[in-house]
This record gives structure tokens, sequence and C-alpha cells, in this order.
């Protein structure tokens, strides 16, 4: 086959590939949108966040499906992803080291993983004010991140001192039966209304409906979106 032949047969393929991604994740887009409405919520109120996507051009699909948040938890998969991509916030999600601060803040559109003094004041003083969320230990497992549910006052009343808009909260729930995370999202949503905030970042694939029902207005869905992640998913075409 001449050169050109077969660079126009790579291109068509790759181009086919790329259509039926698009496709495939629209189809599942569409079905995490139909769980959230069968929840009770408003699919076009409730931001859905594309949690972890393994490569840019899952990122790239997710994006042509119409998806117009990602979300990261490791900040070199972030910083390798977004200058690949366009037309999309970027949602920090994972837990925050002060050394990554400052890479990161010319990316990261909404700080989801704020829980203590320290990274009140370093993502205020290299984002100047930057969108956060604080987040909350709902769970109370000490492995999980997130401050006490006593000490999100204080934190909230800090980060709003140093200039950062405080859009919500943040909390992740126990790992188990999706129903179990009902009072744990219950207490999100009761503090977050406590301290007059309007974002509750709250649900994961397995449990967004009770996430719904519960009042979240941010969901990060990662496997219903993009499938279970693997160690080969670490890469960045």
């Amino acid at each position: 086959m001449p050169t050109t032949s077969r660079a126009t047969a790579t291109t068509t393929s790759t181009s086919r590939r790329s259509s039926s991604s698009a496709t495939s994740f629209a189809q599942r887009l569409e079905r995490v949108r139909s769980r959230i409405a069968d929840a009770g919520g408003d699919p076009q109120r409730i931001t859905i966040v594309g949690a972890k996507p393994p490569t840019v051009d899952a990122c790239r699909a997710a994006i042509d499906a119409g998806l117009t948040h990602l979300g990261e938890n490791r900040a070199q998969e972030l910083l390798a992803k977004a200058p690949e991509v366009d037309g999309v916030a970027w949602h920090f999600i994972g837990r925050l080291q002060t050394n990554k601060v400052r890479a990161l803040a010319s990316v990261v559109d909404l700080w989801e993983t704020v829980d203590r003094a320290d990274a009140v004041d370093e993502v205020a003083r290299r984002a100047p004010g930057a969108r956060v969320l604080v987040q909350v230990n709902i769970s109370d497992e000490p492995q999980k991140g997130g401050c006490a549910v006593a000490d999100a006052p204080v934190l909230v009343a800090q980060a709003r001192d140093a200039g950062l808009v405080v859009a919500g909260l943040m909390g992740i729930a126990a790992t188990g039966p999706p129903e179990s995370a009902r009072p744990a999202f219950r207490r999100l949503r009761h503090l977050a209304d406590d301290l007059a905030l309007v974002e509750r970042s709250m649900g994961m694939s397995a449990d967004l409906e009770v996430a719904v029902q519960e009042g979240a207005t941010i969901v990060r869905v990662g496997t219903a979106l993009f499938g279970a992640r693997t160690s080969a998913d670490f890469r960045t075409d």
C-alpha cells in the first residue's frame, strides 16, 4: 500500500475509533443522567464530574459528549492532561499536598479537598481568590481525608479570611452498600445548610442515587463513565 494510502487509512481508522468512543461515552453519560433523574434530581442542575479519566482520549470523548467538568486525584495526571484538552473545568479531588499547589494553581478550577489550615494558606498564596470546597471527614475514618465535622466552621472561616471563595463542602462516605452512605451524606447536607453553603460534593458511581436524594449538587462519577481504572490507565495518550 502506498504511503499516502496507509496514512489515509490510519487517519480514517483513528477517526472511527474516536467517533465510536464518543458515542459510547455519550450513552454512559445519558445513563448517569437517567439515574440522577430517577433519584429525584435534576441532571441539568447537578454537576457531573467525570472523575479520573484514564487517558487524554477519554477526556476528549467526554467533552465531545457534552461533559464540562472533569476531576483528577493525582497532580501529575492532571498536569499532563489539562494542556491537551479545552472546554472543560478541572476539579482537583485527591488528597491535597501543599508542595503540589504551585504547579496546579493555573489549571484547577475547583479545589475540592481543602481540609486543613496549611492547605488553605498555600492555595490562597498560589491561587488568590480560588473557588474551593472544604472537605469534611463524614465517615469518621482516619484513612480518609477531610477535617472533623466540628472543625469545619472554623476552617470555612479561615478560608474566607484568606480570600478564597468557599463554594461548599465535599465528603466521601465509608465503603459499603449504597444505603449505608445515607447518614453521612445527610450529615454533610445539614452542615452545609448550617454554614449557608450551596455546593455539596458527595456521591460516586455506586452511591450517587443516595447522594442525590440527600441533596448533592456535585457528583464525582468515574467507573460508571470511564470503566474500572487499572494501573495501566495511568498514561496520557
